[in-house]
């Protein structure tokens, strides 16, 4: 299946930012069943707290589209976006989202549920096993 696919990539993205102590987020953004933008959190890195992976991967999205909208893209994530990725998310105007693992202490759900363009449709838990445990293993060796 495609999304699991995707998603694969997605959580390849989120062991890069393991690798660099990032917390564990990745996100690719497809295009006519291509990539066309990868990201994983960089907060630390660059000093960002808005440097989570779907921004990154939305900026690559464009850059490589040409274009601000992704009207027709398929954002995939780790974890459910908080507030400030899905409106991110909603201002692109991705069509679909696909995530892992819901967030339920600051996903996008429980605080902005509308935050989505309303044509975005969202399917989760695709791979949420894989993704919820890499998150609880990594905040689990952080205490």
């Amino acid at each position: 299946m495609d999304d699991e696919r995707f998603m694969q990539l997605a959580l390849a993205e989120a062991h890069k930012a393991l690798a660099a102590d990032e917390v564990p987020i990745g996100c690719v953004v497809v295009a006519e069943g291509q990539v066309v933008g990868r990201g994983h959190n960089l907060t630390e890195h660059l000093q960002d707290v808005t440097a989570h992976a779907e921004m990154q991967a939305i900026t690559a999205a464009a850059d490589t589209l040409g274009a601000k909208y992704l009207t027709d893209c398929t954002l995939y994530v780790t974890v459910e976006p908080c507030v400030m990725c899905a409106g991110a998310i909603g201002w692109a105007q991705v069509s679909r989202l696909v995530y892992a693992a819901d967030d339920p202490k600051r996903g996008y759900s429980r605080f902005a549920p509308n935050a989505l363009h309303p044509k975005c449709s969202v399917t989760k838990g695709v791979l949420e096993q894989e993704a919820r445990t890499l998150m609880q293993d990594f905040f689990r060796n952080r205490r």
